[in-house]
């Protein structure tokens, strides 16, 4: 099944949150992202219903395994490519919004070779 792009970056945000804080509520992904509230309220409908995400009475929001699954591919290929694109001398504020354009559109064969390419040329 396709994701689109905004709810991969949920995701991301979520798992991201969730390394940083002990619990994740929806105004927590406004501060971050700084979306309006009911754009991060409509999301978050969107992402439970398709079974990224679970919502407790009180707010909280956990990823299921499919959720996390699709955050932690998502937070990887961020992490290395801007950490790539930095290394080959791209200013860090360029090369972080480079890889999140990139994270989305990049192919698990095409992001393999490059993690296998980097490897080698450190070694």
């Amino acid at each position: 099944m396709k994701i689109h792009e905004s709810a991969e970056n949920y995701l991301e945000t979520i798992f991201i949150l969730q390394n940083r804080k002990p619990s994740v509520r929806s105004i927590d992904i406004v501060n971050e992202l700084g979306f309006s509230k009911p754009s991060v309220s409509v999301a978050m409908k969107n992402l439970r219903n398709n079974g990224y995400i679970t919502m407790d009475p009180d707010g909280y929001i956990t990823l299921t395994p499919s959720g996390r699954e699709i955050a932690e591919k998502m937070y990887e290929r961020h992490t290395f490519l801007s950490t790539w694109l930095t290394d080959l001398g791209v200013a860090p504020d360029v090369a972080a919004k480079d890889a999140c354009r990139i994270e989305h559109v990049i192919s698990a064969e095409s992001f393999s070779a490059i993690k296998r390419f980097a490897s080698r040329i450190s070694s």
